[in-house]
């Protein structure tokens, strides 16, 4: 027994989630194992949800398609789910090699209880029991990410790409963990991405608020429901390297963070879609109904934009953008409603660009430096999307990699043109090391 757990105060638990890249290789998995055992010699009390390894589930989708082209979702769910199952058994035999007790469960064992929305199912419910049996048995706790088991149906069923951090947090919040680690191949959330633009800065802290509004917007670190669900929660994220032993980037709830720039990143999508709606009728009710197909489909829209008619013999020309994964399933929804345009338009040549920042909410003629930087650069705007931190810009793909590295300059957010202090007062899990 440590020296943590021979004091009254109890052991803290910690949940650790690593990223396929993070347990591709025997060795990675191996290295994942030791820290998730350098942990629990600490004194905590560790739940590890692990990602299927390397390209497992890209592999897995790649058999599917060679037997059909539309597969069916359940059975996309009991397929996709054995990677994540895979890697937590091989961890867990890793950590009973390092002198540690370790269970692996798969989802549904763990208590995860989603809706019956297969391949994009959203936590409902976590039953934890059986993980806190294990964790007060000495047990490390290994869970398999990205995956539960619908309420209703009994199905096995996934989250969606990204699904482990969501695991992660919800789990986090179940057992009541001091922080939730999210081990990836990057070292923390960066104000741009750096492989387009080398001198992109790693943030000390960012708040849920701007985490929220770039994952939203593009950026890949986290998991967009696993930012919202740390922030209902109030959970602390530490997103952080799986390759070296430095601090990464802390997310936690604005009151934590100290006063922010102007603007915080830049982020980028080049996996968009656009829908047009041409000579939609001009009435009540008719964009309720179109949303409500698509929703009804499981399809998230980001940017709207409906154009009034010229005149009443005209009907309005009504446009959005979805991910391009999902363009055919909208299209085929909006169909389905019996409410057809004239015609229905798609473009799957777009991408957006966003601004995110806290400090916008009390500085003006951000969106006007947005507007002329890309008009300088000769990057035409097609959609607009605001919020009070945040500005999108929907532009050709071909383009966002200049709109990236245009705005990151011009809003001076390199590495050189920024001192960031570090946090005080937020968790020591922060701390270089651990």
């Amino acid at each position: 027994m440590s020296a943590a757990e021979t004091t009254s105060q109890p052991a803290e638990i910690v949940v650790m989630k690593f990223g396929g890249t993070s347990v591709a290789g025997p060795e990675d998995l191996k290295r994942a194992a030791a820290r998730i055992v350098a942990e629990r010699e600490r004194g905590s009390k560790v739940v590890a949800v692990l990602s299927a390894r390397g390209k497992t589930t890209d592999d897995l989708v790649r058999q599917a398609s060679e037997i059909s082209d539309r597969p069916e979702p359940r059975e996309m769910d009991m397929l996709l789910s054995t990677g994540e199952r895979i890697s937590c058994a091989l961890c867990a035999m890793a950590i009973t090699d390092l002198g540690h007790s370790a269970i692996s469960l798969t989802g549904s064992q763990a208590g995860i209880v989603t809706d019956s929305s297969h391949t994009k199912a959203r936590i409902i419910d976590v039953r934890a029991d059986r993980i806190q049996a294990a964790l007060d048995g000495d047990n490390i706790v290994l869970v398999a990410g990205f995956q539960g088991v619908s309420t209703d149906s009994k199905d096995v069923t996934t989250l969606g790409r990204g699904g482990s951090d969501t695991t992660a947090v919800a789990l986090a919040a179940a057992l009541q963990a001091s922080v939730c680690e999210i081990y990836t191949d990057v070292a923390g959330v960066f104000s741009a991405d750096p492989r387009i633009v080398p001198d992109a800065r790693k943030l000390s802290v960012v708040s849920f608020e701007e985490m929220l509004e770039m994952s939203a917007s593009g950026a890949k670190v986290l998991q967009l429901r696993s930012v919202e669900y740390a922030r209902n929660y109030d959970i602390p994220i530490h997103c952080r390297s799986s390759f070296e032993s430095g601090p990464g980037t802390l997310v936690v709830s604005e009151n934590e963070t100290m006063e922010r720039p102007l603007v915080t990143a830049v982020a980028h999508s080049d996996q968009e879609a656009r829908v047009t709606l041409a000579g939609v009728k001009n009435e009540p009710g008719m964009a309720g109904r179109i949303f409500t197909a698509l929703a009804d489909a499981n399809v998230n829209v980001d940017v709207i934009i409906q154009n009034e008619p010229v005149s009443t013999t005209h009907g309005a020309d009504l446009s959005f953008t979805v991910a391009r994964d999902d363009l055919r399933q909208a299209v085929e929804a909006i169909e389905a409603t019996g409410q057809n345009s004239d015609e229905i338009l798609t473009d799957e040549r777009i991408g957006k660009v966003s601004i995110i920042g806290a400090g916008m909410r009390s500085h003006p003629g951000v969106a006007a430096q947005v507007f002329r930087v890309l008009g300088e650069q000769g990057i035409n705007i097609e959609m607009i999307s605001t919020s009070p931190i945040k500005i999108s810009c929907v532009i050709s793909s071909d383009r966002v990699d200049d709109a990236v590295r245009a705005l990151h300059e011009s809003f001076g957010l390199g590495s050189e043109s920024v001192h960031e202090e570090e946090p005080t007062g937020v968790h020591h899990r922060a701390r270089v090391g651990q």
